[in-house]
């Protein structure tokens, strides 16, 4: 019998959640849970056709994505369109307490999986349904990828230089926010069930674009009650001030912010440039963000006068907030990320160990063990169908008729 991948020691233990999503939001919010202790079984199609599964980066035929995206969850196989498969899921439902799933609106209903149906065999259900646009609105049936709704959330028009077109980053952090809102919910409805032993399950309806407008808490409120529509301006944060990326002498691209009264001071001293703090454009946040394109012209003149080593011992010493733009190569060679085991390995049964970030957050006293990569098409079919009394025999038949 397959060992479990995730410990049983975390506070989502106990907690059995069905993973019917595909690509990454959903199975991202899953993994989070996963991390967490609970006892997460990743549903894919008989065929393996999760275009996780092909999506970079993939080594070979090993999908790495998958193995990061799935870590410490079992993997099995079923196809609930066929009557078959829908009756399994059912037998499936009975014992979980969460499902998750990120069709378009009314495909469960159309496939017999209803919320009446799934909560009928299983009153204490959950079900997160987890969509680019929700379940309603005229949207609703739109397709979610996470560009579209980082594009429609607001996001994607605060990145870019100014006078040419916004920019996506080269990574679907849509996708990951809506996930992290989906272990969120998740964790919020099993404090509840906890602390009700008659409490009933709910449908979650999970919007991605309105995950990522959440994240954009003062957008709302700055249109309405200024009339500014933030849009993008480069690496200059509009808000705050000194708050950009520069170069140094040699090159090196850094981050730096001195918004705070103090540590501005602190920055222009460092610079031997005290007259600043008396400036009467840059005495204070507000006046240094409207004056932020004379400060950033000064401030770039004299760090392009010295080597990011000098810069970095002399920012440091004065105690000013800054870093190199970090690649992945800086991150794993980093002693920061080092000392705190930032990187774990998941066992992994094709390459060893893979590397990975680690669980977030840590929890003095409760150590949680690395999870296992993500499972193989099928993985733990016979583990757990057995658990629902399946023998040899019935997985075979039910493998002949690509139910499983």
């Amino acid at each position: 019998m397959t060992t479990r991948s995730s410990p049983p020691q975390g506070p989502l233990a106990g907690v059995r959640i069905l993973d019917l999503s595909t690509v990454v939001a959903g199975p991202f919010g899953t993994a989070l849970c996963a991390d967490l202790g609970a006892d997460v079984t990743k549903i894919e199609l008989p065929d393996g056709s999760d275009a996780l599964r092909k999506l970079q980066p993939v080594k070979g035929d090993m999908p790495l994505y998958w193995k990061v995206t799935n870590r410490g969850k079992r993997g099995i196989t079923l196809d609930v369109r066929k009557p078959a498969g829908r009756a399994l899921l059912l037998r499936l439902i009975e014992l979980a307490d969460v499902l998750v799933e990120n069709f378009r609106p009314g495909k469960l209903e159309e496939w017999g999986l209803d919320i009446a149906t799934l909560q009928g065999v299983n009153p204490r259900l959950n079900v997160l349904r987890l969509t680019g646009f929700g379940q309603t609105g005229p949207y609703r049936q739109n397709g979610g990828f996470a560009r579209v709704f980082e594009a429609m959330s607001g996001l994607t028009n605060l990145c870019g230089e100014v006078g040419r077109m916004p920019l996506h980053m080269n990574f679907p952090l849509g996708d990951t926010v809506a996930g992290t809102f989906a272990a969120f919910a998740i964790s919020a409805e099993m404090v509840r069930m906890r602390s009700d032993p008659r409490a009933r399950g709910v449908e979650i309806d999970l919007s991605a674009t309105e995950a990522l407008f959440r994240m954009l808490e003062p957008l709302a409120v700055e249109h309405e009650q200024l009339g500014i529509v933030r849009g993008h301006n480069g690496n200059r944060a509009t808000y705050t001030a000194p708050s950009n990326m520069y170069l140094s002498a040699d090159g090196v691209a850094f981050s730096l912010v001195a918004s705070s009264e103090p540590i501005f001071r602190r920055l222009c001293a460092m610079l031997g440039m005290e007259t600043l703090t008396v400036d009467p454009r840059f005495v204070d946040n507000l006046r240094r963000v409207r004056h932020g394109e004379a400060l950033d012209a000064i401030l770039a003149h004299e760090f392009a006068q010295m080597t990011f080593e000098q810069l970095d011992a002399r920012l440091t010493t004065a105690g000013v907030p800054h870093t190199k733009i970090y690649t992945i190569e800086d991150i794993v060679a980093d002693p920061h990320f080092t000392a705190r085991d930032a990187v774990i390995r998941l066992p992994d049964p094709d390459l060893g160990t893979i590397p990975a970030p680690c669980i977030v957050p840590r929890v003095k006293g409760r150590e949680m063990r690395p999870p296992r990569s993500g499972p193989s098409v099928g993985e733990h079919n016979a583990q757990v169908y057995g658990e629902l009394g399946l023998d040899e025999a019935a997985l075979a038949r039910l493998k002949r008729e690509q139910v499983i």
